[in-house]
């Protein structure tokens, strides 16, 4: 397994821990993200920054949501991008309502640390997720 796969599956780990700090410590620190525009919790959008990134993404989301993202799919392209299917799976945390959506991740490591990611998913899920059931 090559060091920037790792560094990804590291990432996986600590986020189906729910580990900020293991989280914190894998990024770069020019760490930039770019989330699926219509995320909830405001954590779709362009962050620069660890702690920008694991607030306002990371942390945003894990205060509305029981979740994690579990990664199916791994493939390391030519030019050193990481892509990653898989799935969110959780529950809203007001609502309990389960949720299951899919997403693509592409990494970027540098100096075996997390440098960017962009992310895809199905915000329609989670955004049903927070909508109370219909009693």
């Amino acid at each position: 397994m090559s060091t920037a796969l790792h560094a990804v599956e590291n990432f996986y780990r600590a986020a189906q821990a729910g580990d900020g700090a293991a989280i914190l410590a894998l990024l770069h620190p020019e760490f930039r993200a770019h989330t699926a525009p219509g995320m909830p919790c405001g954590a779709g959008g362009a962050f620069l920054g660890p702690r920008e990134a694991l607030t306002r993404v990371w942390g945003a989301v894990y205060a509305d949501f029981d979740t994690a993202p579990f990664a199916e799919t791994w493939h390391e392209t030519t030019d050193g991008i990481i892509v990653v299917t898989g799935h969110y799976r959780g529950v809203a945390r007001a609502t309990g309502r389960p949720h299951r959506a899919e997403f693509v991740h592409l990494w970027r490591v540098t100096d075996g640390r997390l440098s960017w990611l962009h992310q895809y998913t199905d915000t329609a899920r989670w955004h049903d997720a927070l909508v109370p059931a219909a009693g």
